[in-house]
């Protein structure tokens, strides 16, 4: 959490408008999962891997393992389509299953390839402006924000709890590991709720109302870069419509 939230707030294109990177983000995910062409979400994630890595420049390490979280379940979903087990419990390659789990990866790779790049590019604060923006409930917008800060609450506490548990040699074996990760799991979401606790007694302190005020500078989208951004989805389009 800490890397992406870094990232998102000192990559390249931190300064970009939210509107031109949205409608680079969404417009290429809507042609990932509607197009049935496998070549086409191919080049939508290679263009929005070239985006993120190239032109935003975020470190290909952060974006690495932010794309591990999702790999394992892209690969479960592959292998349940590319295999089949008999009742004699014998695996054996399903009738069209590799053309399917090739289908399934291509477009899973560039739909997560999408997320990432609005997720890595994209200050959350940013994010609770455009909601506003477009007219989402105020209180949806702030709870979100709440719930993106308890995330790092959670993250810390666990991190505290891990390391303490580590000077006290709780690692040292496997016995110990295991015991000090149970003990660290029990006691982990009532010091997060304690520290979410104290954090809301003190926004109360400081005379919140339901709304919390943060720097989110106007940046107007250029009618040229909306111009390019439209014009290569629709190349991705038609890339797709011709290869079905």
């Amino acid at each position: 959490m800490s890397h992406i939230d870094t990232s998102a707030n000192l990559n390249r294109w931190r300064k970009k408008s939210l509107l031109e990177k949205s409608l680079l983000s969404f417009g290429m995910l809507l042609i990932a999962v509607s197009v049935p062409s496998w070549q086409a979400a191919l080049v939508v994630a290679a263009i929005m891997i070239g985006a993120t890595l190239i032109c935003a420049r975020v470190v290909p390490g952060v974006w690495w393992k932010a794309f591990t979280a999702p790999l394992s379940f892209l690969a479960i979903g592959a292998i349940t389509l590319a295999f089949q087990v008999d009742s004699s419990l014998h695996v054996s390659l399903a009738p069209g299953g590799l053309e399917l789990a090739g289908r399934l990866g291509a477009r899973a790779l560039a739909g997560v390839s999408c997320l990432l790049f609005l997720a890595l590019t994209t200050p959350a604060a940013d994010f609770v402006a455009g909601l506003r923006k477009i007219g989402v409930p105020s209180e949806i917008a702030e709870m979100a924000l709440l719930m993106y800060r308890f995330l790092f609450l959670l993250t810390d506490t666990a991190e505290a709890m891990n390391a303490a548990q580590t000077a006290r040699l709780g690692h040292v074996t496997y016995g110990r590991h295991m015991k000090s990760l149970s003990l660290l799991i029990a006691n982990l979401m009532p010091r997060a709720f304690a520290r979410a606790r104290s954090l809301e007694v003190g926004l109360a302190a400081r005379g919140w109302r339901g709304e919390l005020k943060v720097l989110s500078p106007v940046r107007k989208a250029s009618a040229l870069n909306l111009g390019i951004i439209v014009a290569l989805e629709l190349l991705v389009l038609a890339i797709g419509l011709w290869s079905r």
